[in-house]
């Protein structure tokens, strides 16, 4: 089994640094279909058989053109974003972004149970997100593309690597950002993290 997975693309909250998270269900910017449509573009030829999304517009929106094609698509609510609770909404203020680093000073400790006010704790987050990768190994599916979300996608990298949340940090997420992995000899292997050449390559015609 291949699997594509990646960030949805920007949207205008992304844009203006308003925190969204799973209770904001924002569409693309102009930008994010762009992107959207770069992505396409480049990976256009690869014979996926099923597109998975969260429950979310901004993910459905950046798989809209592979979703023309009439081959399945699966919404799971376990790949929306995180909760970030009484932030989500709201532009990041000096004071948020210090409740912030304090809730990752925590995970990086090692307490994964920490959370923002009102919001989802890292091993919450781990917890669905294991239930849609044991999901996603069961399938007959040989070819998939997932697109998810920032954090969410941080987490599930960190959990097909086998590392710990600690490791959620180092997890690099772009918009459109795609990380392809391979299940072999039950394990997955990466053989693509956040590449976004198709950024690139669409600018360059632009």
């Amino acid at each position: 089994m291949n699997i594509y997975f990646i960030r949805h693309g920007e949207t205008e909250y992304n844009r203006l640094g308003i925190v969204q998270g799973s209770g904001v269900d924002t569409s693309l910017n102009d930008t994010g279909h762009w992107q959207a449509r770069a992505f396409f573009d480049h990976y256009r030829s690869v014979p996926f058989e099923l597109f998975v999304s969260s429950a979310l517009r901004r993910t459905h929106e950046t798989l809209a053109p592979f979703l023309e094609s009439g081959k399945p698509w699966v919404q799971m609510p376990e790949i929306n974003e995180i909760s970030w609770g009484t932030h989500e909404g709201r532009p990041s203020t000096p004071e948020m972004i210090g409740v912030y680093r304090k809730m990752i000073h925590e995970w990086e400790n090692g307490n994964f149970d920490a959370a923002l006010p009102g919001g989802e704790s890292a091993n919450q987050l781990a917890e669905r997100v294991t239930r849609f990768l044991d999901w996603i190994r069961s399938r007959d599916e040989q070819t998939v593309l997932v697109c998810t979300h920032g954090r969410t996608l941080r987490c599930m990298v960190s959990l097909l690597k086998g590392a710990s949340l600690h490791h959620m940090e180092h997890v690099h997420h772009a918009n459109t950002g795609c990380y392809q992995a391979s299940w072999q000899n039950d394990h997955f292997h990466f053989l693509m993290e956040n590449d976004t050449r198709h950024l690139r390559e669409a600018a360059k015609i632009a």
